[in-house]
């Protein structure tokens, strides 16, 4: 198990609004207690997860950003960034790219989060969203090299080098997170996204998950509930 630090700021890139709920939020709710500043992109408003009849995009696009930012409030994130793109449709394409790097340029983070997009059959009953496979290609592909190149896309500001990427849902996790102290506000976020939950209550799910990662953890991890990540190591210290 790799030992990190908190790192000084955080941008997390995910598909839709609830995926970090679901997944990385009690590691952004501990980094933030700590001291680092989170922010947040979705690359869609999540605007056709409904099947309540009337619902159109434009109002459920309205739902989900408001469930999100309620969300992000509950886990003390300093920022949230829509790029607006329709759900179901996000492609991984030259054209997202360029935005995450402007993204990139803009933070200028020190880690990076996002969801590993060569993750197919999560289990034998769920497909992941191809949204989320394309959401995470398009976050590395900005991260290395694009964003740090000063000859690609300069009208977008300086390059920055990210330090950390931390890559959620991967089979061979190298660091994990004691996210015992936030997992209350993990799920309290979580209930924000009504739209999504309805009368479901996500907490004995989201304990479950954190319980399992932190087993998953091995000898010498003390806490109770845990989120698993393989961390790529982009910079070192002072380079």
């Amino acid at each position: 198990m790799v030992e990190y630090a908190v790192p000084r700021s955080a941008l997390v890139i995910v598909a839709h609004p609830d995926d970090a709920e679901f997944t990385m939020a009690g590691t952004m709710a501990t980094w933030s207690a700590a001291g680092s500043t989170v922010t947040i992109c979705l690359c869609t408003d999540g605007n056709v997860g409904s099947h309540e009849p009337g619902m159109t995009r434009e109002r459920l696009a309205g739902i989900r950003r408001r469930e999100e930012r309620a969300g992000c409030d509950r886990l003390g994130v300093s920022r949230v960034l829509f790029l607006g793109h329709d759900d179901g449709q996000l492609v991984g394409d030259l054209s997202l790219r360029r935005e995450l790097v402007a993204v990139i340029r803009q933070i200028k983070p020190e880690a990076v989060i996002v969801q590993n997009p060569t993750r197919l059959f999560i289990s034998d009953g769920y497909i992941n969203h191809p949204d989320h496979r394309a959401a995470g290609q398009a976050a590395l592909d900005a991260v290395a090299p694009a964003c740090e190149s000063p000859l690609l896309w300069p009208e977008l500001g300086a390059p920055h080098r990210v330090r950390w990427v931390y890559v959620w849902g991967h089979e061979h996790p190298n660091v994990f997170v004691d996210t015992t102290a936030a997992i209350e506000s993990k799920v309290s976020a979580l209930r924000e996204h009504v739209s999504q939950l309805r009368d479901r209550d996500p907490g004995p799910m989201l304990r479950d998950w954190g319980e399992a990662s932190a087993a998953m953890a091995g000898e010498g991890f003390e806490g109770r509930y845990a989120e698993a990540f393989f961390r790529v190591t982009l910079n070192q210290e002072g380079q």
